[in-house]
Order: C-alpha cells, then sequence, then structure tokens
C-alpha cells in the first residue's frame, strides 16, 4: 500500500510544482494572508475534503477520515511568506514588491496539498484519520500556532508531526534530533534614560550611549561566564540607537536584541540576569533603565518514541541512509507549540539545489530544489502508513512503534 502511496505522490510533482511556483509568485505577510488560506481552502475542498476556514485567524484545517476508526494523525504546513525583495531571475519570481518566499513555506504548503490528495483518494485503505494542519504566520510572533490550538486544531489529535525544507542541507537526506532540536526565542528592548547636554561637556552630563555601550559588551559576560559552556545559549544585539547630533550628548538610547536557548530553566536564568545586570549597570553609571523582556517562541522539543517511529518507518520504507541525526539549531519555529499539547516531531528535509550556489534561509536569493519536496511527502506518507494504514505486517513478531 505505501508503495503505491509514494508512487502516486511522485506523479504529483509537476502539480507541486505548479503549486508552489505561483505561492512563491503571490506570496503574504505574516497575519496578512487572504487569497494563500482562500485557495488552499479550495483546492482540499475540491479533493472532498472537509474544511474548517479561519481557525484562529487565518488558519485552514483540513480532515480525511478513514474507513475504519482508528489514531488521529496531524500534519501542518505553514504559509506565510517575510518582508525581503525577491533577488532572484527565475519565471516564478515574487511579483508583490518587498515580500517573498524566502524559507520554503510555499514548498511545504505544496507538499501538503499533495499528500492530502493520495491519502483522501486512499481513504479507504485508512484506519483512523488524517488532520491538515496549514498554518498562518510562523515568521511573526506571537505566531499562529497558539491561536490555532485555541481554537480547536488539535482536537482528538494523538500524535503531530512537521516538517521544514532546508535549502543548505543535502537533498534526499532527513535531519533531526530527539528532544531539544531548535531554540525557544525571546526578545528584549532597554531604553537607557541619561542626562543630555553639550558634547564639549561630558562632565556635566550622564552619556546614555556611553552607559548602552558599556551595556552591548557586559551582556556578553552572561553567554561566556555565567552559563555553561555545553549548555547552549544566544545572546545578541541586533540594533542600537542614540543622539541626533554630532556635538549634543544624548540623553536617552535603546536597544533590542534576541536571547535563545534550548533549556527551560536556562531561559529563565537569562531573563533575570539581563535584567539585574541591566539595573546595576546603568545605577553606577547614574543612569536608568526601562526593561522590555518579550517570551517568543518555546523550545521544539521532540518526544523521543515519535522520533523513534519516524527512524523506523524511514528506514523501512526508504533508506536508513537518508537519515542524519543533527546538532540542535537556534533558530526558532512556533511548532513547538504543538508538541507541547501532543507528542509528535519536527524534521528538516534537505533541499539543497543541485546547481548554482545555495542560499540560506531569509536571503534574497533563496530557493530550493524542488525534488525536496517529494521527499518530504513521502516521509509524511510512511508516517501516516505507520499509524494508521488498514495492511498486513510483514514481521507480525515486531511490534509498531
Amino acid at each position: 500500500m505505501l508503495k503505491k502511496w509514494h508512487s502516486e505522490l511522485a506523479e504529483m510533482f509537476d502539480q507541486m510544482v505548479e503549486w508552489r511556483r505561483h505561492f512563491h509568485q503571490y506570496p503574504e505577510l505574516s497575519f496578512q494572508e487572504v487569497e494563500t488560506p482562500r485557495m488552499i481552502a479550495e483546492i482540499l475542498e475540491g479533493f472532498g475534503i472537509e474544511v474548517r476556514r479561519n481557525v484562529g485567524g487565518r488558519g485552514v484545517v483540513g480532515k480525511i477520515y478513514g474507513a475504519k476508526p482508528g489514531k488521529t494523525i496531524a500534519l501542518r504546513a505553514d504559509f506565510d511568506a517575510l518582508p525581503i525583495q525577491d533577488g532572484k531571475d527565475v519565471p516564478y519570481k515574487s511579483k508583490v514588491p518587498g515580500v517573498m518566499h524566502a524559507c520554503g513555506h510555499d514548498g511545504h504548503t505544496a507538499t501538503l496539498l499533495a499528500v492530502a490528495k493520495v491519502l483522501q483518494d486512499n481513504r479507504d485503505s485508512i484506519a483512523g484519520n488524517i488532520v491538515l494542519l496549514h498554518q498562518h504566520a510562523e515568521e511573526l510572533s506571537p505566531g499562529g500556532a497558539k491561536a490555532m490550538i485555541e481554537d480547536d486544531c488539535l482536537k482528538d489529535v494523538d500524535v503531530v508531526y512537521g516538517a521544514h525544507l532546508s535549502s543548505l542541507n543535502e537533498l534526499g537526506k532527513y535531519y533531526y534530533k530527539p528532544g531539544y532540536s531548535q531554540a525557544a526565542a525571546d526578545a528584549f528592548e532597554i531604553t537607557i534614560k541619561g542626562k543630555g547636554g553639550h558634547g564639549s561637556a561630558p562632565h556635566e552630563t550622564v552619556d546614555a550611549i556611553a552607559v548602552g555601550t558599556a551595556l552591548v559588551s557586559q551582556l556578553q559576560y552572561i553567554a561566556s561566564r555565567r552559563v555553561d559552556p555545553l549548555n547552549p545559549v544566544v545572546l545578541s544585539v541586533g540594533s542600537f540607537h542614540g543622539g541626533k547630533a554630532q556635538n549634543v550628548i544624548a540623553d536617552t538610547a535603546v536597544m533590542t536584541g534576541t536571547v535563545r536557548t534550548l533549556d527551560k530553566d536556562l531561559r529563565l536564568f537569562m531573563e533575570e540576569e539581563i535584567k539585574l545586570m541591566v539595573n546595576e549597570i546603568c545605577e553606577s553609571m547614574q543612569a536608568t533603565a526601562e526593561i522590555n523582556y518579550i517570551k517568543g517562541y518555546p523550545a521544539v522539543y521532540n518526544h523521543e518514541e515519535e522520533v523513534e517511529v519516524f527512524e523506523k518507518v524511514i528506514e523501512n520504507s526508504l533508506d536508513k541512509n537518508m537519515l542524519v541525526r543533527s546538532v540542535p539549531i537556534m533558530g526558532a519555529e512556533d511548532f513547538s507549540y504543538y508538541l507541547l499539547e501532543k507528542p509528535g516531531m519536527f524534521f528538516h528535509t534537505g533541499a539543497k539545489v543541485s546547481e548554482g550556489k545555495a542560499y540560506p534561509h531569509h536571503h534574497p536569493m533563496f530557493d530550493f530544489d524542488e525534488r525536496a519536496m517529494i521527499y518530504a511527502g513521502k516521509a509524511f506518507l510512511s508516517i501516516v502508513d505507520n499509524y494508521v494504514s488498514i495492511q498486513v505486517k510483514e514481521n507480525l513478531a515486531e511490534p509498531v512503534l
């Protein structure tokens, strides 16, 4: 049965490419998606799939009902784009100025649509249900996942899986990690208030820029000296603004940055230490500070049993050499919210282009090998087969995880 599913998916490759390139030409920013979810819903409904629109705002949820009772498996794809000007010279270049799919979400969407078609056409051989989570606004906190969960997108779901195309990883490989695999992403905004004055009389002022400069340097002390080096953490100041004239000492400066952690206790520790250091340094330099610390997406935690299922199905249905256990990455993903609610896992599918230079995600020249959509789709179908396919297992002595 699974070979049939894989074959049917491969036969849909041209259609997947057509969908993907349409989405790429007409991208929509997070929380501004209108035409994309409309098109997704219409395609799913055209397959005869039950669809719920406007889930958690702009999400789309489809549900495929198998012929017999069984587990309910959720598969997720995101569909929002980024505020980046598309720099590629390709026929499917973005037609929306300043907006492009620079993270592969167009490919995620096309993949899940094709998987949906295959599963809907074969629903008579399914014991259980499949929930299709087409999610909006992954790129912009607070994200779409949390709102969709609050709108019952995971109702009756037993396990949830998600995939991400990866432009710098080898085509045809699956990259994953049990446990924490992607970082929590928090942000801070620090407003330093001093006392302005003439540039020729600094002793009569409290220089907000000087205080801020000290903070930029000293905040790194927390990451390098207050945290176990075996416990990953990133603290980056991304912007620093202050002053308006070359001969005026600024009374105010504002800096913003990000903090990335895997461990939940370290996440709390970093917030406490940052606030403590900012207040103490400002006090020692006769300035004050206002700190806005913003909690973003939690870390992605892949559940051990679902990782074992993933490894087993890829080895049995494809090739164990396609599996690559990787190190954690410090990029964030709001798929983490689904994994706080249900067991599951999130994996990356290699999508590096075979010709030309490969560019990273969120780059104006970002692109991927569209054949990666077949690999991601086959993985999804193999996972579903493990849980809900009606078939005689070849080795009854070996239990299905």
